[in-house]
C-alpha cells in the first residue's frame, strides 16, 4: 500500500475524491467502486495502459472497458486527469442534462470512453469481441518484424458482471480461444447493492475461470500498487490464456461509516460522511474537486508519453507500408470503415425461371459472395450454421492457433487459427451478440451473427446496446415464423418482429424472395450507422417475376409498390412482408378478378420506409385510400401504424403449433382468402 503523503498516495486520493465530490454534487451515483478500486486503476493507467489522450481513436491503443458502468466517475476522473478532452467543469456537471459525464459511460462521450456500459456483463462480453478482433487483425496484417496490430484489452468488472450469464458465456469462449491479450480485473469487494455478496454469490470464481482456461492471479490488497503492478506484468507475460486478476478491495475505502457496506455502493456518501472520509485519508475538506498540482502534473505525463508511443507506432507503420504497401492500404481502409471498391458487383439477380428457394438459402449464397469481396466480414452462428446458413464456407475457422482436433478439420473449411473468419460461438446467443458488438467497436471487422428468430430474445440486451451505440453489426435471423412448421411453438416466433422493430436505430428487414434478399444484404452492408436484423424464412418461397412486378431495388426504400391491378388511385391496398407478401399478391389478384382496383405493397423494412420523404411514403400508401389490409405471420399489434384504425391486419395473436407449415397457415387463418375477405369487409364500410 502506498504511503501517506507520497505523490502516489496523492494521485490515488485525487481519483477517489473527484469521484466522491462529483457524486455528492449530483446527489446520485455510485462512489463505492471508484474509491475502492482507485489504486488499481491508477496503476493500470499510469504504468501499463498504452493510450494517447490526444488521439482516443489511435488504432493500436489498448482498450479499457469499465464493465461496471455504475462506477463511471472512476473512468471520468482518469480521463480528466490524464488529459483527455474533459474538463473539471465537466466533472462538476456529472449526470446533468447535456453534460459530457452521463450516469453510465456512453461510447465516445466523453472521448476515451470505448463503449456504452451499464447493463452488467455487457462490457466484459464485448471486450471478448475486442480481443477477438485484435487477434484476427494481427493474424491478417502483421508480418515478420512488423507488428502493426499489437495491443491489449483491459476490463474492470464487478461481482455483478460475473453473476450475469452473458459474462459466463463470453468468458468460457474466451478461454477456449486462448485470447491471451485480454485481462479482466475483478473488483472483489464482497458487497453488492442489496448487501453482502454471500447472500447469493458463493461460487469459487478462481476455479470457474481456471476451468474455463484462464490464468487467475489473486491480489490480496487492492491498495497495494506494487502487487497490482506485478499482477499486470504477469498477465502481459501470458500469451496463450486470458487473465483474471482477482482484486480484493474495500468498497467506499476511506469513508469510516460506510466503507465495506452496501450503503457505499449506489448512493452519495452524504456531506458528513464525505467530510469524514477526507479527514480520514488526510485530504482537504474544502474546496471540493481539489486537484493537487503535483498529482495533475504526474497524470498529465500521459499526454507526452502517449504521443511518443503513437509516434513510434506511426514510424513502424511507415516502415510496414514501405515493405507491404497493399497490406498497409487495406489496413487503413478497414480501420476507417470504408468498403472495398466494387464490393457488390458480383451480387446475383434471380430471373423468373428460378425455382422456389428459402430466403435463408439465398442469404447463404449472397454471404459467400460478400465474403469474397469484403475480407473484413467475419462472424458465425450459435451452433446453428447448418440451419441458418450463416457461414463463410472455405474461409476458415477462428480458433486457438494450432492443430485442429483429430476428429475434424475446420467445420467451414480453410484456415484454422486466428486468421479464420468463421466464429463458432456455441450455444451462446447472448454472448454472440455482445461479442459481435465488441468486434464492431474495435474496428476493422464487419461482424455478423446467426440464429433462429425466436432466440432473438436471448440477444436483445446486446442488440439494444449496439443500436444505442450505432454499431455496424448484422444479425441474421432465420426460421422467421410459423413457417418453421413441425418444431412447434417454442421455435415459432410470434411477437419477435414487432419486438425488434421497437428498438430505436435497429433496422429490421424481412425480404420476400431471392431478389429482395440480395437487396437486404446490400442495405445491411451499407448501413454503417447502426445494426441491421435480416429476417429469413425456413420454407421455400416463389421468386417473383420482376418484369411483372416492381423491381426489388424498391426494398432499399423500405417499401414499394409490388403489384397493382390498374392505374390511378386504388380502392384497396394490401401490405405484406416476407413470405406473406405472396399471400397479399394472391389476394390482390382475386380481388382484381372481382373488379376491385387493388395495390399490393411490399414493406420489408418499416425503418427504411419511415426514413423516406413524406411524399414518397404518400405515393406508395396514398392517405386517401382507407381500405388497407396488412398480412404478416406474427402479432397484429403495431400494424395500425400503416393501416390506420380503420384498416385491418391478418396475423397471429397466439402461440403456434406443431404441424407442417402449410397446415398451420391454414388453421390459423393466415391465407390469401382471409386477406381478400378482410379487404371486402373494409370496402363495404
Amino acid at each position: 500500500m502506498s504511503e501517506r503523503g507520497t505523490l502516489e498516495w496523492q494521485c490515488i486520493n485525487t481519483i477517489r475524491f473527484l469521484a466522491a465530490d462529483a457524486i455528492e454534487k449530483a446527489k446520485s451515483g455510485h462512489p463505492g467502486m471508484p474509491m475502492g478500486a482507485a489504486a488499481a486503476a491508477f496503476t493500470l493507467w499510469t504504468r501499463h495502459l498504452k493510450h494517447n489522450p490526444a488521439d482516443p481513436l489511435w488504432p493500436d491503443r489498448d482498450r479499457f472497458v469499465l464493465s461496471a458502468g455504475h462506477a463511471s466517475m472512476l473512468l471520468y476522473a482518469l480521463l480528466y486527469l490524464t488529459g483527455y478532452d474533459l474538463s473539471l467543469e465537466d466533472l462538476k456537471a456529472f449526470r446533468q442534462w447535456g453534460s459530457k459525464t452521463p450516469g453510465h459511460p456512453e461510447r465516445r462521450h466523453p472521448p476515451g470512453t470505448e463503449m456504452t456500459t451499464g447493463p452488467l456483463g455487457q462490457g466484459l462480453a464485448a471486450a471478448v469481441g475486442m480481443a477477438v478482433a485484435e487477434a484476427h487483425l494481427a493474424a491478417r496484417f502483421n508480418r515478420p518484424g512488423h507488428a502493426v496490430v499489437d495491443h491489449r484489452t483491459y476490463v474492470f468488472a464487478s461481482d455483478g458482471d460475473l453473476m450475469e450469464g452473458v459474462s459466463c458465456e463470453a468468458c468460457a469462449l474466451a478461454g477456449h480461444l486462448g485470447l491471451g491479450k485480454l485481462t479482466v480485473v475483478y473488483d472483489d469487494n464482497r458487497i453488492s447493492l442489496s448487501g453482502v455478496t454471500s447472500l447469493c454469490f458463493t461460487e469459487e470464481i478462481d476455479r470457474r475461470f481456471t476451468a474455463s482456461g484462464w490464468q487467475v492471479i489473486a491480489v490480496g490488497d487492492g491498495n497495494d500498487t506494487a502487487a497490482v503492478d506485478r499482477a499486470f506484468a504477469e498477465t502481459e507475460a501470458e500469451s496463450k490464456k486470458p487473465s483474471l486478476i482477482r482484486l480484493h478491495t474495500t468498497i467506499g475505502f476511506g469513508a469510516p461509516g460506510k466503507q465495506n457496506t452496501s450503503s457505499a455502493h449506489g448512493s452519495p456518501l452524504g456531506a458528513e460522511e464525505l467530510k469524514a472520509a477526507k479527514e480520514n485519508l488526510g485530504w482537504p475538506v474544502d474546496p471540493p474537486f481539489f486537484v493537487p498540482e503535483e498529482a495533475l502534473g504526474f497524470f498529465r505525463r500521459a499526454v507526452a508519453a502517449g504521443a511518443e508511443k503513437q509516434e513510434s507506432w506511426k514510424e513502424a507503420f511507415r516502415n510496414y507500408a514501405a515493405a507491404y504497401p497493399e497490406a498497409a492500404a487495406e489496413f487503413e481502409r478497414v480501420m476507417r470503415g470504408g468498403l472495398p471498391a466494387g464490393w457488390d458487383k458480383a451480387l446475383p439477380a434471380y430471373g423468373p425461371g428460378t425455382k422456389d428457394v428459402a430466403t435463408r438459402k439465398t442469404s447463404e449464397s449472397v454471404l459467400r459472395i460478400l465474403g469474397e469481396a469484403i475480407p473484413e466480414l467475419m462472424g458465425g452462428a450459435a451452433d446453428l450454421n447448418p440451419s441458418t446458413f450463416s457461414w463463410l464456407k472455405g474461409m476458415g475457422d477462428f480458433q486457438r492457433p494450432g492443430e485442429p482436433p483429430a476428429c475434424r478439420e475446420g467445420a467451414c473449411g480453410g484456415e484454422w487459427g486466428y486468421g479464420g473468419r468463421n466464429i463458432h460461438f456455441g450455444v451462446r446467443e447472448h454472448a454472440m451478440a455482445a461479442i459481435a458488438g465488441g468486434m464492431a467497436l474495435h474496428g476493422g471487422i464487419l461482424p455478423f451473427t446467426g440464429t433462429f428468430l425466436t432466440f432473438a430474445d436471448y440477444m436483445r440486451p446486446s442488440i439494444r446496446l449496439a443500436a444505442l451505440m450505432g454499431l455496424h453489426v448484422i444479425y441474421i435471423f432465420s426460421h422467421d415464423s410459423i413457417g418453421v412448421g413441425e418444431d412447434g411453438p417454442t421455435h415459432q416466433p410470434i411477437e419477435h418482429l414487432m419486438g425488434l422493430r421497437a428498438i430505436p436505430n435497429l433496422t429490421v428487414i424481412r425480404p420476400a424472395d431471392a431478389n429482395e434478399t440480395v437487396e437486404a444484404w446490400r442495405m445491411a452492408v451499407e448501413n454503417g450507422d447502426g445494426p441491421t436484423a435480416l429476417i429469413f424464412t425456413r420454407q421455400n418461397l416463389p421468386v417473383a417475376d420482376r418484369a411483372a412486378v416492381g423491381p426489388a431495388e424498391g426494398l432499399r426504400k423500405g417499401g414499394y409498390v409490388f403489384w397493382e391491378s390498374g392505374e390511378g388511385l386504388p380502392e384497396a391496398i394490401l401490405i405484406g412482408t416476407g413470405s406473406e407478401l405472396h399471400l397479399a399478391h394472391a389476394a390482390g389478384k382475386t380481388l382484381a378478378a372481382e373488379g376491385v382496383s387493388v395495390r399490393v405493397v411490399s414493406l420489408p423494412s418499416w425503418e427504411l420506409f419511415d426514413r423516406q420523404p413524406e411524399d414518397y411514403r404518400d405515393q406508395v400508401l396514398p392517405p386517401a385510400v382507407r381500405a388497407r389490409v396488412a398480412v404478416e405471420a406474427g402479432i397484429r399489434l403495431g400494424w395500425e401504424h400503416y393501416v390506420g384504425l380503420a384498416g385491418a391486419a391478418v396475423g397471429i395473436d397466439r402461440f403456434g403449433a406443431s404441424a407442417p407449415y402449410a397446415v398451420i397457415y391454414e388453421q390459423f387463418g393466415v391465407t390469401a382468402a382471409a386477406v381478400a375477405e378482410a379487404a371486402r369487409r373494409l370496402l363495404k364500410m
